[in-house]
């Protein structure tokens, strides 16, 4: 496993978030300009891209935001998501942030339970999927 950090939208990350959000979980609105702004996280397993994600900052100081966090159906199972999920976290930490927020498919929200976020707020609807904000302080 290799964890490979952009400053810019790679083909790898957008084909994945294509895979996933698009094509299996059917959202429309899937790429916006907070792309332009990220830095995107690709996982690969054996040289393939398996996984990705997004971090960006927050508005609070220290703030940042982990989101697109997607895993390709075939390398599912595996703790993929855990590990993009840490890296994201060190990434923030070296950048000086000290929370993380993001805001989660409300039926993966155990996933990140067990990571160490915290729900708050209500549930909200983007497209037609419920999400809940969940946070997470870093040591």
């Amino acid at each position: 496993m290799e964890i490979q950090v952009y400053h810019t939208l790679p083909e790898g990350a957008r084909q994945i978030r294509q895979e996933v959000f698009v094509e299996e979980q059917h959202f429309q609105e899937e790429f916006d300009g907070i792309d332009g702004r990220a830095l995107h996280l690709i996982l690969y397993q054996d040289g393939v891209a398996a996984g990705t994600c997004r971090v960006f900052q927050g508005r609070e100081p220290g703030e940042y935001l982990v989101g697109r966090i997607a895993v390709r159906k075939s390398f599912r199972g595996q703790n993929l998501g855990a590990a993009l999920l840490e890296a994201a976290e060190q990434e923030i930490w070296k950048a000086g942030g000290s929370s993380v927020r993001l805001h989660a498919q409300q039926r993966a929200s155990g996933f990140y339970e067990k990571q160490g976020y915290e729900p708050y707020g209500p549930v909200e609807y983007e497209e037609y999927c419920p999400h809940i904000w969940m946070k997470k302080k870093l040591l």
